[in-house]
């Protein structure tokens, strides 16, 4: 039985790869961003190899969320694999100098966005008795670094959530997984430094994950048995030992 996954943060990076390899299984494919030329340009480039149907909306609005998700045409309604990708992080201050924007856009994006497109689809899981949730987190949901905190909060709430997903929908036969990668060369940075050179050298002196790599991962979890969930996936490159410790060229 095909099976049909939403994606949200899927106009690039991890959420673009990973609607890529869902689309080699022959995995339908709804794909949300807010970009909508790029929805539309890995919607004609997917739809030779699977069914797919683009969302256009923004997370962090509430409304929107539950709007586009009402919105979609009977062959898509039915979700079995929920993908939650988007995040971003801005800035890498200490906290007496964090800007409150920043804080603001990380919490509504990374946490509140996760949780309103959660609540649009989890009760038709509950409703079927299946499902597989996917939460992205970051190496940042288990170990705070420096003038990572807000970014770093975030993240560990993703996690906490998840865990808190895991318990409730149990009852339910849903899977839930946490998908936690350390540096993955992405936007991220161009993001997160908004274009300041300081992120072209992020990911020199070494080859961090890449986008594919993650979306390797997120096939194999969804593919296992149904006895069978990938609860917490932690994953570096092998450069990387921890969230400040990288091996780079000299």
């Amino acid at each position: 039985m095909t099976k049909t996954a939403l994606i949200t943060g899927a106009t690039s990076g991890i959420g673009r790869a990973t609607a890529h390899e869902f689309a080699k299984h022959g995995i339908h494919l709804i794909l949300c961003g807010r970009r909508q030329e790029r929805l539309h340009t890995i919607q004609q480039a997917l739809s030779k190899q699977t069914q797919v149907h683009t969302l256009n909306f923004d997370v962090r609005d509430k409304d929107a969320t539950f709007n586009a998700i009402t919105s979609l045409p009977d062959d898509f309604k039915t979700i079995d694999i929920l993908i939650n990708n988007a995040g971003n992080a801005h800035g890498l201050d200490p906290i007496q100098s964090g800007n409150i924007d920043d804080w603001d856009a990380m919490m509504d994006i990374n946490v509140k966005g996760l949780l309103y497109v959660s609540k649009a689809i989890i009760p038709q899981m509950t409703e079927r008795k299946s499902g597989h949730i996917i939460n992205i987190g970051s190496s940042a949901g288990k170990e705070v670094y420096p003038k990572g905190n807000v970014y770093c909060g975030s993240k560990h709430a993703v996690l906490a959530i998840t865990e808190g997903m895991r318990i409730d929908l149990n009852p339910f036969g849903i899977k839930v997984t946490a998908i936690n990668p350390g540096l993955v060369e992405t936007e991220f940075s161009q993001v997160r430094f908004k274009g300041d050179a300081i992120a072209d050298n992020v990911y020199k002196g070494y080859k961090a994950l890449q986008a594919e790599d993650i979306a390797e991962v997120i096939q194999f979890a969804i593919s296992r048995p149904a006895h069978v969930n990938i609860a917490d996936v932690l994953l570096f490159c092998t450069a990387q030992a921890n969230s400040t410790i990288v091996k780079k060229d000299s």
